[in-house]
């Protein structure tokens, strides 16, 4: 992508075909990074900054979001199991086309697969139960309730908002760019109540010890 500078009264012939006429004029002016079009600055048709796509930053990556559970590395039938995971804002300074920029990265979706052949989108990365104050094993925003027992590999990928800064504001990038995290596995139990004389503690032999 490039632009062009256009500036009036550059020198001209003179109409008889005699010696050319100069003209005093100001030194150019610089491309203004918040111009959508061409813009006049000064007299001067100055040049503007390209409209970047995806293809154009794809040497900026944002980095993988982490991954983690409650109760950690576990799970019970039928009972929601909470995921949470981490992704933030993130700028990269760099070249593009010429230009010296800022990248910007915005987390604006978070989609888990549970590993379970089903899948969850929300907008955030969710909490802790503590955070939330809620009590263990009670829904959240990001927990997911698994039907059988086994062992299950969850991942997350975060859709991230690009945008892009010329020394200015930040202009959107159409479309999104995503980063993943897996290896976070689930082993799901069932859990059983029973009548006892005792605790576990008291009688570790005991029924359902």
């Amino acid at each position: 992508m490039s632009g062009s500078l256009t500036t009036p009264g550059e020198s001209q012939p003179a109409p008889d075909g005699g010696p050319s006429r100069g003209q005093s004029r100001p030194s150019p002016q610089p491309a203004d990074p918040d111009c959508t079009a061409l813009c006049e600055r000064g007299g001067y048709a100055v040049a503007v900054v390209p409209d970047l796509t995806l293809e154009d930053i794809a040497s900026f990556r944002p980095a993988a979001p982490t991954l983690t559970g409650q109760p950690a590395g576990y799970g019970v039938v039928g009972m929601p199991a909470n995921l949470v995971a981490a992704a933030s804002e993130q700028q990269f300074a760099g070249n593009v086309l010429g230009w010296d920029v800022v990248v910007r990265f915005v987390p604006t979706a978070f989609v888990f697969d549970y590993g379970d052949g089903t899948s969850g989108r929300t907008r955030t990365g969710g909490a802790t139960w503590e955070s939330l104050g809620q009590a263990q094993f009670t829904p959240t925003a990001t927990s997911h309730a698994y039907r059988a027992r086994g062992t299950y590999p969850v991942s997350v990928t975060v859709e991230y908002t690009p945008s892009v800064s010329f020394g200015a504001a930040f202009r959107p990038i159409p479309g999104v760019v995503s980063a993943s995290s897996g290896g976070y596995e689930v082993r799901v139990v069932e859990v059983r109540t029973a009548l006892v004389e005792r605790t576990c503690l008291e009688d570790p032999a005991g029924q359902g010890c």
